[in-house]
């Protein structure tokens, strides 16, 4: 079992900076990679960035060159960097974990950007 917990959302100005985090826990150890999702009203949840456990980046081209994602093996946590907030950008993020055949989901933090 893997539980992970975000953090760092909250509301933005068009164009300003927030930082997520995903605290991960319990079988820590089996987690292959780490990711985050968003959800908007009324859209289907999609696919924003992905960092493996060797270190490997994935994200999806909306967000290229805008967030960063990254980890801190030694807090077991992956972090969102997100600069140049649009408000198209406006979601709730999920943290994901895949373990093996099964993935875990956070709880979700809401993102606001206003114009």
């Amino acid at each position: 079992q893997v539980q992970l917990v975000e953090s760092g959302g909250g509301l933005v100005q068009a164009g300003g900076s927030l930082r997520l985090s995903c605290a991960a826990s319990g079988s820590i150890f089996s987690i292959n990679a780490m990711g985050w999702y968003r959800q908007a009203p009324g859209e289907q949840r999609e696919f924003v960035a992905q960092i493996t456990s060797g270190g490997t980046t994935n994200s999806a081209d909306s967000v290229k060159g805008r967030f960063t994602i990254s980890r801190d093996n030694a807090k077991n946590t992956v972090y969102l960097q997100m600069n140049s907030l649009k408000p198209e950008d406006t979601a709730v993020y999920y943290c994901r974990a895949w373990v093996q055949r099964t993935t875990y989901w956070g709880q979700g933090t809401q993102v606001t950007v206003s114009s």
